[in-house]
């Protein structure tokens, strides 16, 4: 019987991995609940350049997360990745030395054309077995997670000791230490997975963008980090207009993200019980619109915005964990990477505009006005949702396949899909792939008999 724990070598791939995608991003996330109160001495400070600033990493991980991507495949996952880290910590050096808001924005900018989300996970699958992918693309996802949660502890705390210019150069330190990492302690890979599990294709992104489902998950992603981004360009304003002092803010941020962490756990288990994720999807957006209400029509009470705030991230963490998974069930076979490619360019998208968005909102009219617009979208993803669908409950494998010319191609593809449980079969000649999504009721054994008796 075949190991289905992960080996040696895919955990030590899953948490080295993990790391140093947890440390670029909490580089990025810890100027969020900080910036607007301690970069009020730049030159140049407004609410809306607060905005820009927060949201700047946005538009240019956006328009190179695709290129750099595909540069992986063409001259290895390892070096893009490190070439990514050093881009990202010379923009934290900008950042840190910068003397005007218009300089952090530069600095910020340069940050995210360190785009390396798409090299770092196609280089998880190069090093992992197909059937254990998911679970180490998991762990990635976890540590995004929590490095977003010790984001909001940590930003505050080394705001208010280092100021913004410590902030940033920490930011910096953690991009190195993440280079070392990828040096010392990611294995390189002899081989690489197929791209279409891994990288986005540029030739399939126009059909990723017409697919309904994935359609309404897309700018589902883009919606929620607008909201996000722009909640967090005027929150910390409110919080200390509501009595709460900036040093103590990660006292509410810290506790709130992590009790909503648990909170949002019977959501995840009612929706597999009950096969029912659209429906726990739109309790958690009707969450977030509860919360983003109470926001706005409490924005001096400091009680409610606490609430508010536990509630926010309790449908945040549940959308957030919920949506890259559903997009891997709805995309079509082979497409993974190109799927990913449209939601990731999506929710950097979504940063970007909503630095705009909020920053432009908080200087017109105020916190409370950023809290309603951010509902408004709420409410329009919420009628979204009406058409989704509950994903069907597939596994997906991709296999090795003994193919040598187009017949015999489309001949394995029709025993594959003739097989029980098999719901798609793709064969790809070029690749020697075969893309399967399967239920319960699938035999591997059938599969691979199959995939070699084709000559």
């Amino acid at each position: 019987m075949a190991n289905q724990g992960l080996s040696k070598t895919e955990k030590k791939v899953a948490f080295s991995l993990a790391s140093v995608f947890g440390l670029r991003m909490m580089g990025l996330f810890m100027i969020m609940p900080v910036f607007a109160l301690y970069g009020q001495h730049l030159e140049g400070f407004s609410p809306l350049w607060v905005g820009i600033a927060i949201g700047a990493y946005g538009l240019t991980q956006a328009i190179l997360q695709i290129p750099m991507g595909i540069l992986s495949d063409k001259f290895g996952r390892k070096p893009i990745i490190l070439t990514g880290l050093l881009i990202f910590a010379l923009g934290s050096l900008v950042a840190a030395n910068a003397e005007t808001i218009y300089g952090v924005v530069a600095g910020r900018a340069l940050q995210g054309m360190g785009a390396i989300a798409a090299a770092v996970l196609a280089l998880a699958a190069d090093l992992t077995r197909d059937e254990q992918r998911t679970k180490v693309m998991a762990i990635i996802g976890m540590c995004i997670g929590f490095s977003f949660a010790l984001s909001l502890l940590v930003g505050p705390i080394v705001a208010q000791h280092l100021g913004l210019s410590g902030l940033f150069f920490m930011t910096a330190g953690l991009a190195l230490l993440g280079m070392l990492i990828v040096q010392l302690l990611v294995p390189t890979p002899v081989g690489q997975a197929p791209k279409g599990d891994t990288v986005a294709a540029p030739e399939k992104l126009k059909r990723m963008l017409l697919d309904p489902q994935l359609f309404r998950l897309d700018a589902g992603i883009f919606i929620l980090h607008l909201v996000l981004t722009a909640v967090f360009v005027a929150l910390p304003l409110d919080l200390v207009d509501a009595g709460l002092p900036k040093e103590e803010h990660w006292m509410l941020y810290f506790p709130a993200f992590m009790g909503a962490f648990f909170l949002m756990v019977p959501l995840i288990i009612i929706g597999v019980k009950r096969n029912n994720t659209k429906g726990m999807f739109q309790v958690a957006l009707i969450i977030m619109m509860v919360a983003l209400g109470s926001m706005a029509m409490f924005a001096n009470n400091l009680v409610v915005l606490s609430i508010a705030v536990v509630l926010f991230f309790t449908g945040f963490n549940y959308l957030e964990a919920s949506l890259p998974s559903l997009i891997a069930k709805f995309c079509p076979v082979g497409d993974k990477g190109s799927a990913m490619g449209v939601y990731s360019t999506s929710q950097f998208l979504g940063a970007f505009c909503g630095g705009l968005l909020g920053g432009g909102a908080y200087q017109l009219v105020g916190a409370s006005g950023v809290f309603a617009v951010a509902l408004g979208l709420m409410c329009l993803w919420f009628l979204l949702t009406f058409g989704m669908k509950n994903p069907v409950l597939l596994k997906s494998y991709t296999l090795e396949a003994n193919v040598t010319d187009k017949q015999s191609a489309v001949t394995m593809a029709t025993e594959l899909s003739a097989l029980a449980g098999v719901s798609e079969a793709i064969v790809v000649l070029e690749e020697k792939v075969a893309y399967l999504k399967v239920d319960d009721h699938f035999d591997l054994r059938e599969a691979r008999a199959v995939l070699g008796s084709v000559d």
